[in-house]
């Protein structure tokens, strides 16, 4: 995501009277248009705008970090010698291969 300049944060800035005087439809298209748009109420934010797309965006980067950390808590407790073999693995829940090739598995493609 892009750094935002003070003169650029303070055009982000709309109060929250314009809501009242029913401009949400024109916010709303300002929002798609130009971006990001801080709602002020009393002088102060009271809350965020951002186009559905940006929001996407946005979970999808939280999402994407949060596996990325567990994946480095993972490997940081990542033991090679515990791994064990498809062999052992079917020994060790007694499944014989021929059990296996028994089976009639659909995958699902995403």
């Amino acid at each position: 995501m892009r750094q935002m300049s003070i003169t650029g944060m303070l055009k982000t800035m709309i109060p929250i009277s314009r809501f009242n005087k029913g401009e949400a439809n024109k916010i709303f298209d300002e929002v798609e248009t130009t971006g990001t748009k801080i709602v002020v109420k009393n002088n102060k934010p009271a809350c965020v705008l951002i186009s559905q797309a940006q929001y996407e965006s946005l979970m999808e980067m939280l999402s994407d970090f949060i596996l990325r950390e567990e994946a480095e808590e993972r490997l940081e407790h990542y033991d090679a010698s515990e791994n064990r073999t498809q062999e052992q693995m079917m020994q060790e829940f007694g499944i014989t291969q021929s059990e296996l090739d028994a089976e009639d598995v659909e995958l699902e493609s995403r």
